[in-house]
């Protein structure tokens, strides 16, 4: 579930442009890498990006994008007779890449296998977590350490989750009702209200309680060199194992068209993707909404319900859903 400054472009969730059709999710149109929060490929590959609450705007953007992370595991090549998920954790824990973005957490892995969470504070192989080794599994993950358990947003995200799909199952619901039910939990709001002329800054301490972050900061018309609260790509709150013990894929409407990357500031000759910061004021909230279900038979169902267009006006409900289906070929 993204949470951004709501005129920062990006492109909804769509089968990305030649030679990476085989991959699904969104876009930041604001960086020239154009690096995802969430994907899922046509082979079973899933990737989620959260990132720190870093205390500066350097610490918090970095030299890179931290989308590029995400972008080289969904778009990796497996070799024949290696194990992709943990060999690309390994060459990212010994690899300086990680070093020169901003803080992250990553979930990388297949959909029906064991993901990982990778951590540019991870230095040793040690250092990471597995989750998804078993069924009944719900894990939290924020803008925070993997095993931060002081964040609210978390607990009540893992507790609202469980209870979710207890209701969903002895309903006896179909797929469409689960996906409310998820989206119920993505839309619970916990966030104190601080006044009209309060900005994502002011908020920032009470951003760790609210799972929903509702449309905020509109009276911020001038802070254009504002630290940055969301310096990049900021993703789901809480996550189920692996996906919801269940499926995940995509079925859309796309005009077809590959969205142009907005110029982006970079620093002269050396090739660093720098961010354009001045899209970091204004309206902030949650952005999008994203749900992936992932069947034992390998059908993967996407659904993203996207909340506000790139001038900040609210999209009335259900006229930015895109749901995608597909079977995992691997």
């Amino acid at each position: 579930m993204p949470q951004e400054y709501l005129r920062r472009p990006t492109a909804p969730a769509e089968h990305w442009p030649e030679p990476n059709t085989h991959i699904l999710g969104g876009r930041d149109l604001a960086r020239k890498t154009q690096g995802t929060w969430m994907g899922v490929t046509t082979s079973g590959k899933v990737a989620v990006l959260t990132n720190y609450r870093e205390k500066t705007t350097d610490a918090a953007t970095g030299q890179q994008s931290r989308g590029a992370i995400t972008n080289s595991w969904l778009a990796r090549a497996t070799k024949t007779g290696e194990d992709p998920t943990r060999t690309y954790v390994e060459e990212m824990v010994a690899s300086p890449t990680a070093r020169n973005v901003g803080g992250f957490s990553l979930v990388c892995g297949y959909v029906n296998e064991p993901l990982a969470i990778v951590s540019n504070r991870s230095s040793a192989m040690d250092q990471i977590t597995w989750i998804a080794g078993e069924t009944g599994q719900t894990k939290g993950l924020s803008n925070t350490v993997f095993d931060d358990r002081s964040w609210p947003k978390i607990l009540d995200g893992e507790r609202l989750v469980d209870e979710a799909l207890e209701r969903h199952v002895g309903e006896g619901e179909g797929e469409e009702e689960l996906i409310e039910r998820l989206l119920g939990v993505l839309n619970t709001d916990s966030l104190p209200q601080l006044g009209d002329d309060a900005t994502a800054e002011d908020y920032l301490p009470y951003f760790r309680r609210s799972i929903f972050i509702p449309l905020i900061g509109t009276g911020d018309k001038t802070k254009s060199d504002a630290p940055a609260v969301a310096a990049d790509i900021v993703p789901p709150e809480s996550t189920r194992t692996a996906c919801v013990d269940g499926y995940a894929h995509a079925h859309g409407q796309s005009n077809g068209t590959d969205p142009e990357p907005v110029p982006v500031k970079k620093d002269a000759g050396d090739g660093h993707d720098l961010l354009d910061k001045s899209f970091l004021h204004g309206p902030y909230g949650t952005q999008k909404q994203t749900v992936i279900l992932v069947k034992k038979d390998g059908r993967v169902r996407y659904f993203e319900r996207t909340l506000y267009d790139g001038e900040a006006k609210a999209v009335p409900v259900g006229q930015g859903d895109r749901s995608f289906e597909f079977q995992v070929t691997r």
